[in-house]
């Protein structure tokens, strides 16, 4: 009997397809069924290959040998992977396979991960596309009885793979350029290098601020509180004579209501998520990088089936999925949604007006619960606080508009100007979704918003106080992550040309929404930059790479021109071929001016330790999770850890402490002035009653960098010599 080969990009969602389509059979690798046989990637199985395979003398960083331009780039299994690739291929070679269908993540990704394992083994059948937006069961038995020619999708792959093929040759040669230059480990990238841009001009800004001191004047009045301003509406006054002579001038003065504005006002609800969107509010709210609150994502699309597909820019659904709606609301019938939801279901039909826009949906709509019903204490703490971002955010958009009357009061005191500004309620509306617990919306008043009594132009009112306020002019903030995101999807501000300007705003910006929790990862591992507190800074490193690349590369310019080309060749109205030619003049290029920069790089981390495998002076880092040795040299690669961030809390303050030292001086230390050897830490972890089990996963939870063991070997070996107590 004929079969149809099912490819998923990864085990979880295989084993989901094959559950819903009746696939029992367990094999290595795959699941069958009396009419399907589901199997999957690990993400991607195949890749481009490097240097070395095109050229031998190219396994050698050499400035000689630059730039790297092979004819035809290569494919190769990855091989980590090659035991499922081998799976996967034996599987299409099969006499009873008749057609495939790619069941890989809806994107221009997912499309090259499918593409790149049927050309490496030499698919050459029917295949079809399965593209949906949610794991639910009732999702997946849709997707598959509307499948879709794969030839549909043809361009979308081109362009993925003229991307691919791009950053190849862009990244590699500018990479290799840069490391044989200097002698350092640098690298550069078309997102990676604006990106890191973008923090390192908001640091310079930073540097070469010069703060002014200046005054404000309050006037404290029955039950509120008014400020000065002048003819220009400024609230500000530069000169500090000026403002204690008017100062003096106005105490003992009374004051006269010249004006009552009330305006009514309303604010629409804020948009459903998109990845970018999510990920800004969980770094808010949870301080959880963009790489948590993906993975966190993943997790609730893929295993729990609550949330829909994360990957996606879109803020808005389309027409065919408000028929849904009702189900899905449902769903969030439970916990401290259900009242809530239930209110909303009941005021059918639902108002769609703020979530539905069919041109604003590109290959995926905004994330919103699925139909599946939650089990909310089958999820983790992480988990819950997104799944509550989401539910929360969703049935805002399906609520009217926060409604309020603005008051602004104009006061005459001694001549001057003062004003107060108050704001009353009508009706809550959308906000209704939210406790006070989390601001969703950026307010900068420049005055503060109160409650007002009830008053009438002409009123004579009392002044009790007239308060002379200091302060001093602040630089830009430095970013976050939840800044920086949103610099990273609207960059257009950086870039002069008006029509690249256009380009990344209706484009996805620095990155895309699947890529940029990635690149800010790398920044971190390549000591680029560095948090402090949820402030990122750059590292001497990060902010001499910027000045060595070239010009362009620092620029969002270039991403732009990329994606107004890769985005015509998924359309089909462009030349991927071209473009991958175009990539190799620059890159070509980009080597050129390189090779002939006289600039210098040196290392002001440097210390007096020597590499143990090569004997270069090691460098001393600041990664994610605290202090470490590196070598400078990128072949030798040697890390080694010197402090580290545990989950070990302080039993005085609570607070993490770090691990420092090696072997058996090592010694927990905290920021209180707590210190623990590691052998009494054990030791209180032991007649606390901790077990094996607990133990393995606080273990489990360090997340330590590279080459950073030694706590975990210690802990083992206590486990090991314990194992006869249990």
């Amino acid at each position: 009997m004929a079969k149809t080969l099912v490819l998923a990009e990864k085990p979880s969602v295989g084993r989901e397809l094959a559950r819903v389509l009746g696939c029992t059979r367990g094999g290595n690798g795959y699941m069958e069924g009396d009419r399907y046989i589901v199997t999957w990637a690990l993400g991607h199985l195949v890749t481009l290959a490097d240097p070395d395979v095109y050229e031998k003398r190219w396994e050698k960083w050499d400035m000689e040998d630059l730039p790297m331009l092979p004819q035809t780039m290569k494919l190769v299994v990855i091989p980590e992977s090659r035991r499922q690739y081998q799976t996967v291929s034996n599987l299409m070679k099969r006499g009873d396979v008749t057609e495939l269908i790619i069941a890989t993540d809806a994107g221009r990704e997912g499309e090259l991960v499918a593409r790149w394992i049927m050309q490496k083994a030499g698919w050459k059948g029917k295949t079809r596309r399965l593209w949906i937006s949610s794991q639910t069961d009732k999702a997946i038995r849709e997707g598959f009885q509307n499948l879709k020619p794969a030839a549909e999708y043809d361009s979308l792959y081109r362009s993925a793979q003229a991307r691919s093929e791009a950053d190849w040759l862009v990244g590699l040669n500018v990479t290799r350029a840069l490391t044989c230059k200097w002698g350092a480990q640098l690298s550069a990238g078309r997102v990676q290098t604006p990106t890191l841009s973008l923090i390192t001009r908001r640091e310079e800004e930073i540097r070469r601020f010069v703060p002014k001191e200046y005054w404000g004047i309050s006037a404290k009045l029955d039950g509120f509180t008014a400020y000065w301003r002048d003819g220009k509406g400024n609230a500000s006054i530069f000169d500090k004579q000026k403002a204690e002579e008017l100062t003096a001038k106005l105490k003992g003065k009374s004051a006269v209501l010249t004006r009552v504005e009330k305006t009514w006002k309303q604010t629409p609800p804020p948009a459903a998520y998109d990845l970018t969107e999510l990920q800004r509010d969980a770094n808010k709210k949870y301080a959880y990088s963009a790489k948590e609150t993906l993975d966190i994502m993943q997790r609730l699309y893929e295993q729990h089936k609550l949330l829909t597909y994360p990957r996606t820019d879109s803020r808005y659904i389309s027409d065919d999925v408000v028929s849904t709606l009702p189900e899905r609301l449902q769903s969030c019938m439970v916990d401290v949604y259900k009242p809530l939801a239930q209110e909303i279901y009941r005021k059918r039909p639902l108002q769609v007006k703020y979530l539905v826009n069919n041109a604003k949906v590109t290959d995926h709509h905004a994330i919103i619960p699925t139909e599946e019903q939650p089990y909310l204490y089958d999820l983790s703490g992480p988990e819950r606080n997104i799944y509550d971002l989401v539910v929360r955010r969703f049935l805002a958009v399906l609520m009217p508009p926060f409604e309020y009357e603005e008051v602004k009061l104009t006061l005459n005191i001694g001549g001057e100007t003062f004003t107060a500004r108050g704001k009353h309620v009508l009706n809550q509306g959308w906000r209704a979704a939210y406790d006070r617990s989390f601001t969703m919306e950026e307010e900068a008043e420049d005055e503060e918003e109160q409650r007002l009594p009830a008053l009438r132009q002409g009123d004579k009112l009392p002044v009790f106080a007239i308060t002379l306020r200091p302060g001093k002019t602040k630089p830009a903030a430095r970013y976050t992550e939840a800044t920086l995101l949103s610099a990273m999807e609207h960059p257009s501000a950086t870039v002069s040309d008006r029509n690249l300007s256009r380009i990344l705003e209706e484009t996805s910006g620095l990155g895309t929404p699947a890529t940029r929790a990635d690149i800010i990862e790398k920044l971190f591992s390549s000591f680029y930059i560095e948090r402090r507190g949820k402030e990122l800074v750059p590292t001497s490193k990060g902010l001499q790479l910027v000045e060595l690349v070239p010009e362009e590369l620092r620029s969002a310019e270039m991403t732009a021109r990329w994606e107004d080309k890769l985005a015509a060749i998924a359309k089909g109205k462009a030349s991927d071929k071209q473009f991958v030619a175009d990539m190799r003049a620059y890159a070509t290029e980009l080597v050129k001016q390189v090779k002939a920069s006289d600039k210098t790089f040196h290392h002001d981390n440097q210390t007096r330790s020597p590499c143990p495998e090569c004997g270069k002076m090691l460098l001393k880092v600041k990664g994610k999770r605290g202090e470490m040795l590196v070598c400078p040299d990128r072949e030798c690669g040697y890390r080694r850890s010197i402090t580290q961030i545990t989950n070990a809390r302080c039993p005085n303050c609570h607070k993490k402490m770090e691990l420092r030292g090696e072997g058996e001086k090592q010694m927990f230390v905290c920021v209180c002035g707590y210190r623990e050897k590691l052998a009494d830490f054990k030791e209180r972890r032991a007649s606390a009653g901790a077990n094996k089990r607990e133990v393995q996963k606080y273990l489990a939870k360090q997340d330590q960098p590279a080459g950073s063991s030694a706590m975990a070997d210690a802990m083992a070996r206590w486990l090991e010599a314990n194992k006869k107590d249990r």
